[in-house]
């Protein structure tokens, strides 16, 4: 599939809502439809199938499908190397399971359409960042759900969260490894963005 071309010549990011609950999936194409190529699958294994046929930018994916859930679409997408970012939209509260899995964003339910908006450009954005800097937002927003659900006490015996900080600050610590190719300016709006994005 050829994506649309914008009137600026620029191709149109092609997002996939993948979302089980059709109501929900068409509320979201009517909100985003307007700004991106949308595309909807209503089960995990229409999602495999739609991103080995498709160009996809970003997905939106539900976490709780019957049939092949929205973890285990999530570790497909990782395994087979699809070049989209993935944020999860679902009612499921973030908790320490999410460290290890490979998101970009957690927008919890019900969101609006602004929010959406919001995390889709974000996700355009980081797109075009380092490796390693996609990583660091990816993390920080992974800190930022889990201080937002958890007390102090309970973030301090995990060791999960543990190791999650420890790889923030070795990120941190190599900031200068990713000022490669971006003067001060550049890499300094790249950070605050993402700081911006949590």
């Amino acid at each position: 599939m050829v994506a649309d071309v914008a009137k600026d010549g620029a191709s149109t990011p092609t997002v996939m809502i993948v979302e089980d609950e059709e109501d929900v999936a068409d509320m979201f194409r009517m909100w985003l439809e307007d700004d991106y190529d949308v595309t909807v699958a209503l089960s995990g294994s229409e999602a495999l199938e739609r991103l080995d046929d498709e160009d996809i930018d970003v997905v939106l994916l539900d976490r709780l499908m019957p049939g092949l859930s929205g973890d285990e679409v999530l570790e497909r997408i990782e395994e087979e190397g699809y070049g989209c970012r993935v944020a999860m939209v679902t009612a499921v509260e973030p908790d320490f399971d999410i460290v290890e899995m490979g998101f970009d964003e957690y927008v919890t339910k019900p969101s609006s359409p602004e929010e959406l908006h919001d995390t889709i450009e974000s996700l355009l954005e980081r797109r075009k960042r380092s490796r390693q800097l996609q990583e660091y937002a990816a993390l920080r927003v992974k800190e930022a759900a889990l201080r937002t659900e958890k007390n102090e006490s309970t973030l301090e015996e995990s060791e999960e969260y543990a190791g999650l900080v420890s790889r923030i600050e070795e990120l941190e610590e190599s900031l200068d490894e990713l000022n490669e190719g971006m003067d001060d300016t550049d890499f300094r709006t790249a950070l605050r963005d993402i700081d911006g994005d949590i």
